[in-house]
């Protein structure tokens, strides 16, 4: 299911990063008195309540021909026509300002819900200040404080109430969702079209519940799924990409609807930063991942080079152990065939259970080979195990004290587990509980 966007704008210096920190509960966005230290969009999710969605913080809406002024005008666009909701933030110690007016100007225009917020009220007395903002015509403008966190749960339920319906469920709920992602330029139009493209698929284009990606069910080998493609859409009226951080938002829509990801990445260029991100993203949200290494026409396609190049992709990504390589050529067609047998384990293996007898049988074998560690003279005791959900397998293990639990523990369990039961493609999670 996707998640809401709401993006925070305003003029330079009104404190939209203070409060994007506040809200995210860290300080992700550089703050600083100057106008315009942030210079591109922040993406973080939020939770409020039980409601869960991104968050764009952006660059002040400045207005003039300089061209750091420019992108900084196209990145706060970008955000606009990206967000479900957004949150305009003025100084309530400035009073209205020219530059609230063009802001509510670019507002109107864009046709989205609008949440005023008026900053910078410290104190009650303040209030009485913040009646002149209603006639920027957003309806009730909601006193707050960054600085001191003031106002921001009244904010924040407003901005909630505005989210999009939905019914909690995906279209074609019961096809297996994948979705296509990774930086510009790595070919994933092409794969998706030579997904779509085989002898043996039925295509049908369905607009998709997002404004940047297609949803494209079909049915290969008698089972139902649906590709969610995130390449393309460069341009939008006016709007143009101008820095690479616009494909995260597109990745981060896509994986939240998708039960596995396609990771693509270049095999002409190799592994740069921007797919290191990239990959980050999937992994966080514990989605079942298989990495596509396209454009293997290009390069001498041997063994012993895949060999190697699976070799970087592992020292690369060393949290992904769990995924399986694909060598393919989308243009071309090469290899096209080992995909998709790929992506049905994964979504398998996402929504395996086990037993709960046979994992502690497996979980007192592996105490067995190596028992469980001291810690300050006490010794972590594993009273039982049971898989408590999927997508992704989680596992509750229940032991005499959580904290006796090392990283290094838990990953010699989570190892056992896949040495029994396979779980290709899947993360896995295993949480240390008392018992009782």
């Amino acid at each position: 299911m996707r998640k809401a966007v709401v993006a925070i704008v305003g003029r330079p210096n009104v404190g939209k990063s203070t409060i994007f920190n506040r809200l995210v509960g860290e300080r992700i966005s550089i703050v600083n008195d100057t106008p315009g230290v942030t210079r591109d969009r922040v993406y973080s999710k939020v939770e409020w309540l039980t409601t869960e969605f991104n968050l764009i913080d952006t660059g002040g809406i400045e207005l003039g021909n300089e061209p750091l002024l420019v992108q900084m005008r196209e990145q706060a666009d970008i955000a606009i026509n990206e967000a479900d909701v957004i949150i305009f933030i003025v100084n309530g110690r400035d009073g209205i300002t020219a530059a609230d007016e063009e802001v509510t100007k670019i507002l109107y225009r864009s046709n989205k819900p609008v949440v005023l917020a008026v900053n910078k009220i410290d104190n009650p007395e303040m209030r009485e200040d913040i009646y002149e903002f209603y006639s920027l015509g957003f309806g009730e403008p909601y006193p707050i404080s960054g600085a001191h966190g003031l106002g921001l749960g009244d904010l924040l339920d407003r901005v909630v109430e505005l989210f999009p319906a939905h019914d909690g469920k995906l279209e074609n709920e019961d096809a297996l969702h994948f979705s296509v992602i990774g930086r510009p330029n790595v070919g994933k139009s092409s794969l998706v079209n030579a997904i779509l493209q085989q002898s043996r698929v039925i295509v049908s284009d369905i607009a998709g519940t997002t404004r940047d990606a297609i949803d494209s069910p079909f049915v290969f080998d008698g089972e139902d799924y649906v590709i969610i493609d995130t390449a393309g859409m460069r341009k939008r009226g006016k709007i143009y990409e101008s820095t690479e951080k616009y494909s995260i938002l597109r990745a981060l829509k896509a994986i939240d609807r998708s039960d596995v990801v396609l990771i693509v990445i270049d095999a002409s260029t190799g592994i740069i930063e921007q797919d290191k991100r990239i990959v980050g993203h999937a992994h966080d949200a514990g989605k079942a991942i298989v990495i596509v290494v396209n454009k293997w026409d290009t390069i001498e396609s041997d063994q012993e080079a895949m060999r190697k190049f699976e070799a970087e992709i592992r020292a690369h990504f060393l949290f992904l152990d769990y995924a399986q390589i694909v060598f393919l050529s989308a243009l071309t067609k090469k290899r096209i065939h080992t995909l998709m047998p790929q992506v049905r384990l994964a979504s398998e293996n996402y929504s395996k259970r086990v037993e709960t007898s046979v994992l502690n049988d497996v979980i007192m074998d592996a105490i067995a080979v190596n028992p469980t560690p001291t810690v300050r003279g006490k010794r972590l005791k594993v009273l039982y195990a049971t898989q408590v959900a999927v997508k992704p397998p989680t596992f509750a293990v229940f032991v005499n004290d959580p904290d006796l639990m090392h990283f290094s523990y838990r990953r010699f369990l989570e190892n056992k587990i896949r040495e029994a039961f396979g779980f290709e493609g899947t993360p896995i999670k295993i949480l240390a509980r008392k018992r009782g």
